[in-house]
């Protein structure tokens, strides 16, 4: 699919796209890979690690709609990466994410259709579903926008849909890399917001393989899960650093004990892949699409009423063994 084709993605610097990237480059041929991102100095460097001579780099904001359009023309596909996703800094900061997360998504709909850009895959966060913070909110509101757009392309060629997981191993932000510098600065404890707290893992490779598929996947509209595992916070702590206590701190404002990524109230809409969930549209775009069965052939069926995909009610559990596996560890002995 992507031999010989023009690739944009924004926030194309961060772990996410730094990574995919790398893996477009290593299995495809194409053309362009555009990098659009507001941050000189990880452009720059991402630039020198790669030296790539059809990488191109583009310094810009989701929020100015022109030079999204500049950076967009001739691109077939897009990956839709960029977010504020510092939970409590949208709870003290909500405009600025707002900007960001919704009239950002609301730009890169409007600029992909104008460029006749083929498909687009914009990244979601369990986050999203059943928001409780703003960071969630934004989010649920970025994936209305991109499941309506198939509405709003009209007759355009463009096609969006969603891919919504977990929290990525080891990504910048995450706790993995917060709990890892604490140990090696010599914690007396590692700080737990609550015993209970469970949350999805993905790891950051399996994120962007998900996407790849996403795009042989989709027809339009959809919202894509990954099955993947789920983990508690002690147990984390546990793999990193058994030798430390661990103190309970509270919760955070904004965040959920355990996160969800199928909801309750969207199971009637939800289909069961055996290796993902498939959220279809609400809205109707067009008569006769048949999302039980995907592009690949792949086949899913309707799951049971009131089904949801929560992480603490997830059968696929990480022992503390798998965690070591995935973060390394135990650390600071």
């Amino acid at each position: 699919m992507f031999d010989g084709s023009s690739v944009l993605i924004t926030g194309g610097t961060g772990s996410f796209g730094k990574a995919f990237v790398r893996r477009i480059l290593d299995n495809y041929k194409p053309r362009r890979v555009v990098i659009y991102s507001r941050d000189e100095l990880k452009q720059s460097e991402m630039e020198r690690d790669f030296d790539c001579p059809f990488l191109r780099f583009f310094i810009g904001d989701v929020r100015d709609l022109d030079r999204l359009r500049l950076a967009m023309r001739d691109v077939d596909y897009v990956v839709h990466a960029a977010a504020l996703k510092q939970v409590p800094a949208a709870e003290y900061n909500p405009m600025e994410c707002i900007k960001t997360n919704i009239v950002g998504a609301w730009n890169v709909v409007q600029a992909a259709i104008d460029l006749e850009v083929e498909k687009v895959v914009a990244l979601s966060t369990d986050k999203a579903a059943n928001p409780i913070n703003l960071y969630g909110a934004t989010k649920l509101c970025s994936d209305k926008i991109f499941v309506s757009a198939n509405n709003i392309a009209g007759t355009h060629r463009t096609r969006f849909s969603v891919v919504r997981y977990g929290n990525v191993v080891g990504s910048r932000g995450s706790v993995v890399p917060v709990f890892k510098s604490m140990i090696e600065k010599g914690a007396k404890f590692l700080p737990i917001t609550d015993a209970r707290m469970t949350r999805f893992w993905i790891t950051l490779q399996q994120g962007v393989d998900f996407v790849l598929k996403a795009f042989a996947r989709m027809r339009q509209g959809e919202i894509f899960v990954p099955k993947i595992p789920s983990a508690r916070i002690v147990d984390l702590a546990t793999a990193m650093a058994p030798q430390l206590p661990q103190r309970v701190v509270g919760i955070r404002p904004g965040e959920k004990l355990h996160e969800v990524l199928c909801p309750k109230d969207e199971a009637f809409n939800t289909l069961e892949f055996h290796d993902h969930f498939v959220v279809k549209p609400a809205i109707t775009f067009q008569e006769g699409v048949d999302y039980s069965i995907n592009p690949l052939g792949e086949t899913g069926k309707p799951v049971e009423d009131g089904f949801e995909y929560q992480s603490g009610s997830n059968p696929w559990f990480l022992s503390v063994e798998d965690i070591r596996t995935l973060v390394g560890g135990p650390f600071g002995r």
